[in-house]
């Protein structure tokens, strides 16, 4: 008999989506030709939408949820991957329409499976996770599109999420002047710990009416949209790029061509999911050397499965500091 483990598995059920833990098999987990016996995951934005019901996420029903996973290979087809070796997965339809990270094993094709960095624990992977490889996918888009450390203050909205103090740690350890925006007002301490040399409230902020405000930032990384990212277009420096990842704030995007054809302002899409496996290798190859975020231990809170209904109520509520780590 297959050796059983415990899993949290989504259903959905007289049409409502809930999640709850059950023990499975390998036989049950969704095809592939690598198995990792997991020992951490996370828990993100993402995740919880999709564990919820609040956002059609997950594409079939029922499904193991958790779009990380972090451990060691138990075995493996593919010659480049070994048991044994500390391996990790996020994106593509991890979580989403296979199996997820919210397990004791894990099973994924060979070609979505990282090798963990020298430099990075499984819990230290899971502590930045997607959100953190976000992260550091934002910043490394916005270098590739001109931004330096000389170019002026960055702004990182969102910034007590798990992207945004990511983000603010990664562009601290950069040299990067920092502004961070939060709707938080009794969190300022915190993001100034971080890195942050400037905060500012999202509550009250005058965000003006013309196509073009005062410039004000170099670049920017966005887990907001909505309103929050036309403010961005507009208050943009010259040729400033801003790197879009998220949606809190709303989908619509209400902004005019002109900050564009006259500052120049880049527009950036992060997409992480479906990034492509040499950059994919390379970003996690950063975040175990020049953007590994300082304090993991600090911003991370690990929980068991029965934490998660409390980790997905905190993300969608906008209450959430920093990243959960599962320990599977």
């Amino acid at each position: 008999m297959s050796e059983r483990f415990p899993a949290f598995r989504v259903f959905e059920e007289n049409g409502t989506v809930q999640g709850r833990v059950v023990d499975q098999t390998l036989d049950d987990l969704s095809a592939g030709n690598v198995v990792i016996d997991a020992t951490h995951s996370s828990v993100n934005y993402k995740d919880a939408l999709a564990a919820t019901g609040a956002g059609k996420i997950i594409r079939r029903f029922p499904l193991i949820a958790g779009i990380d996973v972090a451990g060691t290979v138990a075995s493996s087809t593919d010659e480049n991957l070994h048991a044994g070796q500390p391996v990790l997965v996020t994106g593509y339809d991890f979580g989403v329409a296979h199996d997820g990270g919210f397990a004791r094993r894990a099973r994924v094709p060979a070609e979505w499976v990282v090798p963990i960095p020298d430099g990075l624990s499984a819990f230290e992977a899971m502590a930045i996770g997607t959100a953190g490889f976000t992260a550091a996918l934002s910043i490394v888009e916005l270098e590739r599109n001109g931004l330096r450390p000389e170019s002026g203050p960055v702004i990182v909205t969102g910034a007590t999420g798990g992207v945004g103090n990511l983000a603010v740690q990664m562009l601290s350890r950069r040299g990067y002047r920092i502004t961070a925006l939060t709707g938080k007002d009794d969190e300022h301490d915190f993001l100034r710990s971080l890195g942050a040399a400037e905060v500012l409230s999202r509550l009250g902020l005058q965000m003006g009416t013309r196509p073009l405000e005062k410039p004000l930032w170099a670049g920017a990384v966005d887990v907001v949209g909505g309103d929050t990212l036309a403010w961005l277009t507009r208050t943009m420096m010259y040729n400033g790029p801003i790197a879009s990842s998220g949606l809190t704030g709303g989908t619509d995007l209400k902004t005019t061509v002109l900050p564009f054809i006259l500052r120049g302002v880049k527009l950036l899409g992060i997409d992480s999911a479906m990034c492509p496996m040499p950059t994919r290798v390379d970003v996690w190859r950063r975040l175990a050397t020049d953007l590994k975020p300082a304090q993991l231990q600090r911003v991370a809170s690990t929980i068991g499965f029965d934490g998660l209904p409390g980790a997905f109520a905190t993300l969608l509520s906008g209450k959430a500091r920093g990243r959960y780590v599962v320990n599977v």
